[in-house]
């Protein structure tokens, strides 16, 4: 290979040095043959770890004349429309059975039969590695669009992991084979490493798996994005935080909604440790539904299922209540029955508030001047819930349909969520429309005083300055 550093060039250099006796001459050129043997031996090194050129592409297939003079015409297929499997991550369910949840072509699920394969290859060297068949869930309910969720359940016959030598630990493979959909001439098998457990690994599991859960509440937040209003963030979280009380957590997903203001916002409750924010903007490189919602959840289900009594799953724009007589722990604790329990909705009006508050409402809060409910009947309204999540395989948005044990709907009276729709990311005074009156029907929806949330307003803003200060009270709309 032609280089700089050639035999000339090293004849080149030796003549260049001007030696005033043979003594000094022969250590010069000593140390400069030894500077161009280290040069060509690194350019050889460079050289050496240049990969192949790859292979010339196959010739094109041609259409070709048949004897019985039927023309046949070829096809020839160039790339890939979608990946067969996008990783986000992988945990550890039990002594024999782990989750793996990402992302995979829709297409492929919808009009093949794609299937998975999981292997585990244990640390141990005198066990054997071990296969079995994984059950693919797809929990987005058809919702996806390039890219449908898919969470791969892996339960082996066996405990994996553990030893009697305290070799514990391995690695966890999955073989995801589309068994011809897409390209009936081949059935491709992409093999990945899902997890890598290491001895460390597997006794912090067994420790979290055996003790009583570290939260009582821990909510699961969805895919936030978009230009979010910093005081609303506020208002919800200062809310959420004296309702769930002390032992509660809040993990928050940022898909591009967390701005400087927000990160503001969200601060003072990091440092105290009631918030977890994670970055999840990466996923925006792949097209599903709405900024991947549905694999962020299923991610944190299984992320923080042995740390949460319950789970709840709803949006920065509702607010959970319970009658005054009720704390949520007691409405948990009466459903501790069932693994699952949805939330009945109170759609709130996003701009009608009291003439009384007529040039004081842009020092309300939100939930404190948005006073009207919409009453109107015979609509269907989505419903948000509640799970133990140690018996759930994977879930949705409003509900889950994979879990182990009773679902109850019947939750009127003892718990709803006040739904403030279209008022997360906006960022005027929401106050539009000023009603002296306790009834009013607009655009054919009736709508009804409910000073519920109003009347607790105070107190949510006396236990915010409590606990975190005086650093928010600037916060913008």
């Amino acid at each position: 290979m032609p280089s700089r550093f050639s035999l000339s060039s090293t004849s080149n250099l030796g003549t260049c040095v001007t030696a005033p006796s043979i003594s000094t001459s022969t250590i010069t050129t000593s140390n400069t043959v030894d500077s161009v043997s280290i040069l060509i031996s690194a350019v050889n090194n460079v050289t050496a770890n240049i990969p192949p050129p790859p292979p010339p592409p196959p010739a094109l297939a041609k259409d070709e004349v048949l004897e019985n003079g039927v023309v046949k015409r070829s096809f020839n297929p160039f790339g890939s429309a979608a990946y067969n499997f996008i990783l986000m991550s992988a945990y550890r369910g039990g002594l024999d059975t782990f989750a793996v949840m990402g992302l995979a072509s829709k297409p492929l699920h919808v009009y093949g039969k794609p299937s998975y394969t999981c292997e585990w290859i244990p640390n141990n060297n005198n066990k054997k590695s071990i296969n079995v068949s994984g059950t693919k869930i797809l929990p987005d309910w058809g919702y996806g669009r390039v890219y449908t969720v898919l969470v791969v359940n892996c339960t082996f016959p066996v405990p994996v992991g553990n030893s009697k030598n305290n070799t514990h630990g391995g690695k966890l493979l999955i073989h995801a084979s589309t068994n011809g959909g897409g390209e009936t001439k081949f059935n491709m098998t992409d093999t990945f490493v899902a997890l890598t457990e290491s001895e460390q690994d597997f006794t912090k599991f067994i420790s979290t798996f055996s003790k009583p859960p570290k939260y009582d509440f821990l909510y699961c937040g969805s895919s936030l994005y978009g230009n979010l209003s910093p005081q609303r963030v506020r208002e919800w979280l200062a809310f959420h935080v004296r309702f769930f009380g002390e032992k509660s957590h809040f993990v928050i997903h940022d898909a591009g909604g967390v701005h400087e203001g927000v990160m503001a916002v969200l601060k003072p409750w990091m440092e105290k440790g009631y918030v977890t924010l994670q970055d999840i903007r990466d996923q925006e490189r792949f097209d599903g539904y709405y900024h991947n919602q549905f694999l962020i959840v299923n991610d944190c289900l299984h992320k923080y299922r042995f740390q949460a009594k319950w789970m709840f799953f709803f949006d920065v724009d509702e607010f959970i209540f319970v009658p005054k007589k009720s704390t949520i722990k007691s409405v948990v604790d009466s459903l501790s029955d069932y693994t699952q329990f949805t939330i009945e909705q109170m759609p709130m009006s996003n701009k009608l508030c009291l003439e009384e508050d007529r040039g004081k409402s842009y020092r309300k809060w939100g939930f404190e001047k948005l006073v009207y409910k919409d009453v109107k009947r015979g609509i269907r309204r989505d419903r948000k819930y509640a799970v133990q999540p140690r018996n759930v395989i994977a879930t949705g948005v409003h509900m889950s349909q994979n879990t182990v044990g009773k679902t109850t709907h019947k939750t009127e009276g003892r718990i709803k969520y006040f739904h403030y729709h279209g008022t997360i990311a906006e960022h005027r005074e929401p106050c539009r429309q000023l009603v002296n009156t306790t009834t009013i029907t607009i655009d054919q929806t009736p709508y009804e005083v409910d000073t519920t949330m109003r009347d607790i307003a105070g107190t949510v803003k006396r236990f915010e300055l409590k606990m975190i200060g005086s650093t928010l009270q600037r916060t913008r709309q």
